[in-house]
């Protein structure tokens, strides 16, 4: 065999070829500047009258890079376009009201700023920023490849319809194929117009897979009051079939033919509505406040899960961005929405009064005067009017019932024991029926006075206009007042102190003392083996003040304000009422006029009482002549 032998000019031809390729490949490579202090940036003009612009940064384009282009393709398919001419960048769409920053990755709003409104410690309010909410669509194609919209990299253009701004983001098969994401931004409006919608993508859709939209975010915390924020005034509000209702944290829940969904964050919303209503929708609220001493950052997690249909093969859907606040004032305005229900005013005859009677008074006080403590004042005033003859009704019962009550004591001396129980009672309805006097007439007074009791329990914390507005030491009416930080947190009632609610617990404390008498002369005098109620309001007296204290310390301002006022202005109706209307020699002669009148047929129903009452006393006397 022959031995072979070391060959220089092989040696030497090799070097030369190695050297020739080394100095191709790094000749061949992309221009490359890196600069650590400045980033070289395209600014395209949007328009004259906003600042609605586009941005690029330059990233490498490896479109001589075989190998990556092989890779992007692997990967992505014929997607792999976006990935290999994608570039970062954002576009701003702006207006007075509402700046939305949009990212090429992803074509997703990536920060949702609501101008002219700013947190509890005076900061930008942002409902989108950081990376704390997120807008994908994911998708499989026919060369069986799962994408997701957010990993992409979309096109973006900007154009103007007259006065309206249109961003368009698409994320690009070919330049007559794409998937489009497109928002139009009107003046001075917070509701923001967003389609998606696909063309010539029905071959590389995948339509025998689900597409998959999913919709989070976190949502910040916007206000001083992180547990009224969190805890009271913040839902996951939706319209299905036809209905609006809301999910509590914590839970989850599958809805069909859905409207809109609504991530309501006290006094502002991130909402999504659409024209093609989604089908097997899965909303999720989840609350992330563990602790309300630690997590101040963000308050619940809101998720929308849903499935989107193909229309002869590509999405079609017309949709409705709104980033702004829940003012019923405004959300009134989107008619056939239903999305003034999310301003929660409260259910049934409560969101009745408020929507009918409470704001419209509001809004015509609104009108004549810029400070809202005195509108409170001026309201509370006008509502105290409206309820005085209430007020009036529930005295003259009073008045009548004690002028009667020596016959009623003088009637339990007359039936004593529990054996004339029946008969005393008989007796008992007996006189005050002939004296023209029920018992119900001094209970009517007071529940007809609870509906607005708990209407304006709601509409006071959630009302906009309140929202950071003064009032003497209150610098937020919308929240809690404060004289005095407490260095420690005194459980239900909290690491503060509040002056309203203390005004407030102080009014009823006197209001209540007044009151005692008149509750005294309502009651029957107290029968046999029947507990004391005198005892128990006296014990009354004292314990709702320290309630209402203890409730009110982190509830709005404006609230405990209204019912300091209120209590105060009962009270001088009451006087007046006392000293100044009623007559108890009047009241007298006419029950004694009344007594001499024949006595009214009884309804069917009183006799079917006296019928019942008569046959329990029967049975009663039989039983105690059997014991004997």
């Amino acid at each position: 065999m022959e031995q072979k032998k070391f060959d220089l000019n092989s040696f030497i031809g090799m070097i030369l070829l190695a050297g020739i390729a080394f100095w191709w490949i790094n000749s061949n490579k992309p221009d490359e500047t890196i600069d650590t202090s400045t980033k070289t940036e395209q600014v395209v003009d949007a328009t004259k009258n906003t600042s609605n612009t586009i941005t690029e940064k330059t990233l490498p384009v490896f479109a001589n890079d075989s190998l990556k282009q092989v890779a992007f393709t692997n990967k992505l398919g014929s997607f792999a376009k976006s990935a290999i001419n994608g570039t970062e960048g954002t576009s701003v769409l702006e207006n007075e009201l509402v700046k939305l920053t949009i990212s090429n990755k992803g074509g997703q709003i990536i920060e949702a700023q609501i101008k002219n409104y700013k947190t509890h410690d005076s900061l930008p309010l942002y409902m989108i920023k950081d990376k704390n909410a997120s807008f994908n669509i994911n998708f499989s194609t026919t060369e069986n490849r799962t994408l997701n919209t957010t990993d992409l990299f979309f096109d973006p253009t900007v154009s103007k319809n007259g006065e309206n701004t249109i961003v368009s983001m698409k994320l690009k098969v070919s330049d007559t194929q794409f998937l489009e994401y497109r928002y139009e931004m009107k003046p001075n409006e917070y509701m923001v117009n967003f389609a998606i919608r696909s063309q010539g993508l029905s071959n590389i859709i995948n339509s025998s897979t689900p597409i998959n939209l999913d919709w989070t975010l976190n949502g910040y915390r916007h206000e001083k009051s992180i547990k009224t924020e969190n805890t009271m005034y913040s839902y996951y509000y939706f319209k299905s079939e036809g209905e609006v209702d809301y999910l509590n944290a914590g839970k989850s829940d599958v809805i069909n033919d859905v409207d809109w969904v609504a991530y309501k964050q006290h006094f502002f919303s991130s909402n999504l509505l659409t024209d093609t209503p989604f089908n097997n929708a899965t909303v999720t609220s989840t609350d992330l406040v563990k602790n309300e001493e630690l997590d101040t950052i963000y308050t619940k997690k809101f998720e929308l899960k849903t499935p989107l249909a193909l229309s002869n093969g590509e999405l079609n859907y017309n949709m409705k961005w709104y980033y702004g606040p829940s003012d019923y004032n405004l959300l009134k305005t989107f008619e056939g929405t239903d999305l003034d229900q999310t301003a929660d005013l409260g259910w049934g005859i409560f969101g009745f009064l408020n929507r009918t009677i409470f704001y419209p008074v509001f809004n015509f006080l609104k009108g004549f005067l810029s400070n809202y403590g005195l509108i409170i004042i001026l309201m509370t005033i006008v509502v105290r009017i409206i309820m005085s003859p209430l007020v009036y009704k529930s005295y003259l019962s009073s008045a009548k019932m004690k002028v009667i009550r020596p016959e009623l004591t003088a009637l339990n001396e007359k039936y004593p024991g529990k054996e004339n129980a029946m008969k005393r009672q008989q007796e008992t309805m007996a006189i005050q029926r002939k004296a023209g006097v029920s018992m119900l007439s001094g209970c009517i007074p007071a529940l007809l006075q609870m509906p607005v009791f708990f209407a304006l329990f709601k509409f006071f914390p959630t009302n906009l206009s309140l929202r950071q507005e003064n009032f003497l030491w209150a610098n937020d009416l919308s929240s809690y007042d404060m004289i005095y930080k407490l260095p420690f947190s005194i459980p239900f009632y909290g690491d503060h102190v509040s002056l309203f609610p203390i005004l407030a617990s102080v009014a009823i404390f006197f209001y209540m003392k007044m009151n005692q008498s008149q509750q005294a002369n309502m009651q029957a005098p107290t029968q046999e083996g029947m507990p004391d109620m005198s005892k128990m309001m006296k014990y009354m007296i004292y314990f709702s003040p320290i309630m209402m204290l203890f409730f009110f310390n982190n509830y709005a301002s404006s609230l405990s304000l209204y019912y300091f006022i209120s209590n105060l202005l009962t009270i001088a109706i009451m006087l007046v009422i006392k000293n100044y209307v009623i007559d108890e020699d009047k009241i007298h002669a006419q029950i004694e006029e009344n007594k001499k009148k024949p006595e009214k047929a009884k309804s069917k129903f009183r006799q079917r009482i006296d019928d019942a009452m008569k046959q329990a006393q029967e049975q009663q006397a039989q039983q105690k002549k059997g014991k004997r």
